[in-house]
């Protein structure tokens, strides 16, 4: 499946939902799936700067692709990032430069959460576009 495809199979699973309290219930169920980062990942070097909430992101390039592990403290943001981990792990730094989001839009994600959340949304998704750019810039030199 494509980065647009992945996005779109979210936006029609939140759609079944009408009120964001069961948005939100949703979210933290997918949390709960989340492929966990090891306890060796939960360093200083993998946790994302700009989050209220410790989150922890660690990213492996393999065959041309980038495979992202995560785990957070905050049962919301867990959630959160385990969205991000769907739709970016297993993609080539391109496709993930060249990502659009628009899933969180129209599921009303950013809209919906509280400032500080928000912007740790934002500081996850430029920690997995940095490690994009990053692996890019090093296969190519």
């Amino acid at each position: 499946m494509t980065i647009k495809e992945v996005e779109q199979q979210i936006v029609e699973e939140f759609s079944i939902f009408t009120d964001w309290l069961d948005k939100y219930e949703y979210i933290i169920e997918l949390g709960k799936s989340l492929p966990i980062i090891n306890e060796k990942g939960k360093d200083e070097k993998n946790l994302i700067k700009g989050c209220q909430s410790r989150v922890w992101l660690a990213a492996d390039y393999v065959d041309g692709k980038i495979y992202f592990t995560a785990d957070s403290d905050a049962i919301i943001t867990k959630g959160i990032i385990s969205l991000l981990v769907r739709v970016f792990s297993g993609r080539t730094p391109q496709e993930i430069i060249d990502a659009d989001l628009l899933f969180i839009k129209e599921i009303g994600l950013e809209e919906n959460l509280s400032p500080t959340r928000a912007n740790g949304l934002l500081s996850m998704i430029r920690q997995i576009k940095f490690y994009a750019v990053a692996f890019a810039a090093n296969k190519n030199s």
